[in-house]
């Protein structure tokens, strides 16, 4: 569930921050701009564990902060496959049914992933499992806010970085 991901970046620091200790202010950037958010195909950051590396640093021109390449290692928030985790109903569709970890909201499951034999009743906005036993049919209600367990089968990165407008054509004009 949890893991150490060991990653490579260029910190900018400003020159308001030269007077404090160095590492700390990498540590104080590193956490600042990795804490708390999804890293494409590595998972959530939690915070910073440690710094293994701090290259040399270096000032651009017409810049006067400096950047210093740093490996490091954050904690990382990624379910493995087939694990089974408690979970929170947060809602209901007729797609399927959205949880939460109470740290973490993103997890969604389709309905052609819940147990067999689950119907949405449209008048609850709820999904039912009509568990069969020797006894009978049993309706089992996925009320919001109730804790349920769910299985890992599948991870999915989406890559939301925005896309650049199309190059310009200049109609007319051969190359």
């Amino acid at each position: 569930m949890f893991l150490l991901a060991e990653m490579k970046d260029v910190i900018q620091i400003m020159p308001y921050n030269f007077g404090h200790d160095f590492k700390s202010s990498l540590e104080f950037s590193l956490n600042k701009k990795f804490a708390n958010k999804v890293v494409h195909n590595v998972g959530l950051c939690i915070v910073l564990f440690d710094i293994t590396h701090i290259g040399d640093s270096y000032i651009l021109p017409g810049n006067g902060a400096s950047h210093t390449p740093v490996t490091f290692r954050f904690i990382v928030f990624r379910p493995f496959i087939d694990e089974v985790l408690v979970a929170k109903v947060k809602s209901c569709t007729r797609e399927g049914v959205q949880v939460s970890l109470g740290f973490f909201d993103d997890i969604f499951i389709p309905y052609e992933y819940l147990q067999q034999k689950s119907k949405f009743v449209d008048a609850e906005q709820l999904w039912v499992w009509q568990y069969e036993t020797e006894e009978g049919s049993h309706d089992l209600y996925m009320d919001i806010n109730e804790e349920i367990r769910i299985r890992v089968i599948d991870e999915e990165f989406l890559d939301l970085t925005p896309e650049g407008p199309a190059p310009p054509t200049i109609e007319g004009f051969n190359q």
